[in-house]
Order: C-alpha cells, then structure tokens, then sequence
C-alpha cells in the first residue's frame, strides 16, 4: 500500500503550481470544493489531504497567506480532522457567510472557484454571490496546474493500477452465468476496499442478451446473467493515495453478435492509432479524432468523448474531445474510455485504460491485451 501523505516538496509543488495560475488570473484567493460525490472529493484531498466520508466542505487558498479548511458545522465530527496537512480549520454555521467576512477583512475582490457549477452547496454560493465579490470559474486552470504528475504522484497511480488489475482479474475468475450481475462484480469490490480504495469506487456495467450490450450504464444488480450475455464492467476505483484509474475489458461466454463483432475489430486499430498519438506537444483533440475518424469507418460512432485528464478527481480537464485544442505534456495521466454505439444508439462496445503521455507516445498502465474474456482466462494465460 502505498503512502497516503504526500512529502512536503510534493505538497510546496502543488501549491507553488495553483498559485502561479491563480496569480495569472489575478485572484486573490481560491475556494477548492469537495463533496461526498464519487470522484468529486479529490481536488480537496489534493490541496490538504482531507479524505471526505461524508457532506462537503473547502479548502480556502489565499495567494499569499496559508489555507484553511472549512468545514459546514454539521460536519465537525465526520472525518479525522487530525489527517490533512492543512491545519487551520473551522466549522462555520454557512461556510459561505465565513469565506464572506474573511474576504471582507483581507480587502479580496476577485475569488477563483473549483467547482462552482457541480460541487458548492448551494446556500454557500448565494452567500458569496450576494457579496461584492468577483467569482472567477476556475475548474480548467485548477485541473492544468496538476495535470502533469510528479514521481511521487506517478507512484501512486501506479499502485492504484495494480489494485484494478487484481480486481480484475478476481471478476474474470468469478464471471459464471447462473450468478447475478452483482454477484460477478462482489469479489474485485472485496479486493478493491481491501486495498485502501475505501468509497473511492464506482463499478457500473453495461450489459445485454444475445452478445450485444445495451447503450446505457447501470449499476450492477440482481439481474441473473444467461450464456451469451456480453458484459462490460467499468472498473473506476482509486488506491490508498486517492488517484483515480478506469479499466474495462468486456466478458462474454459465447459469441458477439455480428454487430458488436464488427465494432470490436475497429477496437485494436482505433486503441492503437490513440496511443502513438498520446504524446508530448500533440494536441488533446488529435487523439480524439483518429479514434472517432476509425470509428466512422466501420459505421459507428462514439457514445461520449473518448476519454479525459485523471486524477485525484476522476474527471480533469483536458479531455479528450473534439474541442480540445490543449497540448498533452509528459506525465500527463488519461483516462481513454471510447464507447462505440451503433446508428440506432441501441448497442455499444466499451472500453477503458489509463494511460501516461510519454515523449515519442502513450504507455498503456495495464498490460492487458484487448479481447473478449470467457472466464477460462488466467493473469499469467494471457500474458504468454
């Protein structure tokens, strides 16, 4: 398992990080918001090691002044307190009121918010929007100044990909029709909570009869799964340190249907034109197209984008869209998640990987190859 608390070189790095962009867009402080949501709790932990079990609350970083943890009154005795770096606390009625009086008192006109349109409560928004105060979005130059990771940062995924793997692998080993949905899935949940994931999880499915799967995510349930069901599950999990990895290969004893057969041989050609594109100085929205340009030659289309920035939020900026002309950098961390859907929008194929933007092109963090697993497979089969 590895270390949840980062050095404080790594910890004078992020902050060294967000301020040069805070400083760029002339804030005078950034309210960082985190809540119980699964994936939208990270960018909290990041900037104090704060692990959330419950309710919400902010990290308040000034430009040139130390943070502060607020927390919503309601939540004092919910999470260790004595766990994050960050020591300056308090647990105001409405948090929002407080960053108020405090802007007040510091003379701050122009406040950056990371997630104001997803994550801040609502009666702490109409507090600071009521104020005379700037509030400057700031999800894009957040997500950009921690986008590219440090070693020690890389370590951590790395683990957090080694867990999913072995969960992996658990789901392969339990695949068997007769069991419900649910019941396949029980066993890589077990290893993932036993590993240090802890509520950091969000395994869905998507499935169908007849070797197709249905378009549309589900969480897996009591559905009993026959032969010839085809199954995607989407492995979305973090290690102990709080970095997100995706994984999915799909399941299936029996065969594809012709459909989901001809979707599947534009996998490895659209995976790998991706991957040699995954590169330092290429732009985000190339990768983007050469899945989406394979895709449509085999008369298909993509579900979503094909993929986005990962870390210890789940979902970052930069994407991997068709709108995203941002350049990739080394070390930058993806989630490459192309769904393929037919012309009706009815079947689709999926896949996920997570992989590192290197100089010359990606490194796939899962040395599995793409292909229909039955359940006879083993971890050391498939590597020979």
């Amino acid at each position: 398992m590895m270390s949840q608390v980062p050095s404080q070189n790594e910890i004078e790095r992020r902050y060294k990080n967000i301020r040069s962009r805070m400083a760029t867009a002339g804030v005078d402080a950034l309210i960082i918001c985190g809540n119980q949501y699964a994936g939208f709790e990270g960018a909290v932990f990041y900037a104090s090691g704060f692990e959330i079990v419950h309710r919400y609350v902010y990290v308040l970083l000034p430009l040139e002044d130390e943070p502060t943890l607020v927390f919503p009154r309601e939540a004092r005795w919910i999470g260790d307190k004595a766990k994050p770096w960050v020591k300056n606390q308090v647990w105001p009625d409405v948090p929002g009121r407080w960053i108020c009086e405090r802007a007040e008192e510091r003379k701050w006109k122009r406040i950056g918010v990371y997630g104001m349109n997803f994550i801040m409560a609502v009666r702490d928004y109409r507090e600071l929007a009521q104020a005379s105060l700037e509030l400057v979005p700031f999800d894009f130059e957040f997500d950009m100044a921690r986008a590219v990771k440090s070693e020690e940062e890389l370590a951590e995924v790395r683990d957090a990909m080694d867990i999913i793997l072995e969960g992996f692998w658990a789901l392969v080993d339990s695949y068997q029709p007769g069991k419900t949905e649910a019941e396949i899935m029980a066993p890589a949940v077990e290893r993932f909570f036993a590993r240090g994931a802890g509520p950091r999880m969000m395994n869905i499915v998507l499935s169908g009869p007849r070797g197709e799967a249905e378009a549309h995510f589900k969480v897996p349930g009591h559905r009993v799964v026959a032969a010839g069901d085809l199954l995607l599950y989407s492995l979305e999990i973090t290690g102990a340190g709080g970095y997100w990895v995706e994984f999915s290969r799909p399941l299936l004893r029996g065969n594809p249907s012709a459909t989901t057969q001809k979707m599947a041989e534009a996998y490895p050609e659209a995976l790998q034109a991706a991957r040699k594109l995954m590169r330092t100085g290429e732009l985000a929205s190339n990768v983007h197209r050469a899945i989406a340009e394979t895709f449509t030659k085999y008369g298909f289309s993509l579900g979503h984008l094909s993929g986005h920035s990962i870390g210890t939020t789940m979902i970052e900026c930069p994407a991997i869209g068709a709108n995203s002309e941002v350049p990739l950098e080394e070390n930058m961390i993806f989630s490459l998640h192309p769904q393929v859907v037919d012309q009706d929008g009815k079947v689709c194929l999926y896949t996920q990987d997570t992989y590192r933007i290197a100089k010359t092109e990606g490194e796939c963090l899962a040395n599995v190859p793409w292909r229909f697993f039955s359940g006879q497979e083993t971890k050391e089969s498939v590597a020979r």
